[in-house]
């Protein structure tokens, strides 16, 4: 991929506002900037969440959100807030009321979402790293879509306070950077813990439902990679059936994880956003009330089968991996679309089911409550693609030193 250059603010369409948050003490982030996505508190700002409707009902932000305040404490800069899709809503990277951020090294392709501006900011080279939030793959998509790193962590170890929640079980705050030197720096000061420069890895899992899930250019640009990691960890890289994991998924594969995750979210969400969109009556886009009533219509009946569900899959992740185990596969089906709502990127291809493919990979991190990161390692006709690592729960410093380790090796 060709080396990033630095685009204007207005270039990168990705702020809300800027703003000059200096740092509150000097540490081992000092002198670097990061930006902030539009549903994480900074204060005297309103948060609008990615809705013009939002921001006006709700009062500006009496404190930052923690995990601004750690990123402060460590030395770097605040140097804005970051465009988001509308209710942090989509994986396209298009918001109804403030556009879509430039993607630089794709430009006529969406940045994905829904941290569409924190992606942009860090590809357009206007802020080192960026805050973003994964529910269903938030971080990990722009991140594979823009050609640049995305971590989403073990759920429940960065905190969430200050920021707008969505789907709680399953809502993380995680960081999007140019470098993986950069997200190991600031993973570190978010996690409270060391990144290790030395990792030893016991067995890497090619997901062989999620390959076959991906588009055969998507596996093609990616067997590269996959031949660096047998290069790296030899005979440890191996194929893997989620069946192996799962105990068969009721026969369903990716399709039982996918639609285990959309219940639980869909209920979630309308719980934290139904009493709000009811009694404002806020003004959305078309796709945005499609979706609301998609989620307010949700049989709640089967919520306790979705949380059942959840937790054996979850229990059954926990058991299967050891903790210097790695789980491996692309981080989208597909390349990036184009801007303007197109859903089929050209005339030789069938629709492709964008969502229900992306959601069902998303979703192995999401119900297993895994650490995963998107490192930007190949590119199709242009367009950046990601392969994703995931690790045991909780092991989120060891999986960034295993990403400082494969990005060496690749050259970036």
């Amino acid at each position: 991929m060709p080396p990033f250059r630095k685009y204007t603010i207005q270039e990168s369409g990705a702020f809300v506002e800027t703003v000059a948050y200096p740092p509150t003490a000097s540490g081992p982030l000092d002198g670097l900037r990061f930006a902030v996505k539009d549903i994480i508190d900074l204060a005297g700002h309103r948060t609008s969440c990615g809705s013009p409707d939002w921001g006006r009902t709700h009062p500006p932000a009496a404190a930052n959100a923690l995990c601004v305040d750690q990123l402060l404490g460590a030395g770097a800069r605040c140097v804005g807030k970051a465009i988001c899709d509308e209710l942090a809503f989509s994986l396209d990277g298009e918001n109804y009321f403030y556009g879509a951020p430039l993607n630089p090294r794709a430009p006529d392709h969406v940045t994905g979402g829904s941290s569409s501006g924190s992606a942009s900011a860090v590809a357009c080279g206007l802020a080192d790293f960026a805050l973003g939030t994964d529910t269903g793959g938030s971080l990990r998509v722009p991140a594979a879509n823009c050609g640049i790193f995305g971590w989403r962590p073990s759920h429940g170890f960065i905190s969430t306070a200050g920021v707008t929640p969505f789907a709680p079980g399953f809502d993380t705050v995680g960081l999007l950077a140019e470098s993986a030197d950069l997200l190991s720096r600031a993973g570190s000061v978010l996690l409270a813990a060391s990144v290790p420069g030395d990792v030893e890895v016991g067995a890497l899992h090619l997901i062989s439902e999620a390959w076959a899930n991906a588009d055969q250019e998507i596996r093609a640009a990616l067997s590269r990679t996959v031949k660096l990691l047998q290069g790296l960890f030899g005979d440890k890289v191996h194929e893997t059936s989620l069946r192996e994991i799962d105990g068969g998924g009721a026969g369903l594969g990716l399709a039982s994880w996918y639609e285990t995750s959309s219940i639980l979210q869909w209920c979630e969400m309308w719980s934290c956003l139904g009493s709000w969109v009811e009694s404002v009556k806020p003004a959305l886009s078309p796709k945005a009330a499609k979706f609301f009533e998609l989620i307010k219509n949700t049989d709640r009946r089967r919520l306790g089968d979705a949380v059942r569900t959840r937790e054996r899959y979850c229990r059954r992740l926990k058991n299967f991996l050891g903790p210097r185990d790695l789980l491996c596969f692309p981080t989208v089906p597909a390349p990036a679309r184009f801007k303007g709502g197109v859903k089929v990127d050209r005339p030789d291809q069938p629709k492709t089911n964008y969502y229900p493919r992306t959601l069902s990979l998303t979703a192995i991190a999401g119900i297993g409550r895994l650490p995963e990161v998107s490192l930007p390692l190949a590119e199709v006709g242009g367009v950046p693609v990601g392969l994703s690592l995931l690790a045991a729960p909780g092991q989120d410093a060891y999986l960034l030193g295993v990403v400082q380790l494969v990005a060496s090796r690749s050259g970036l």
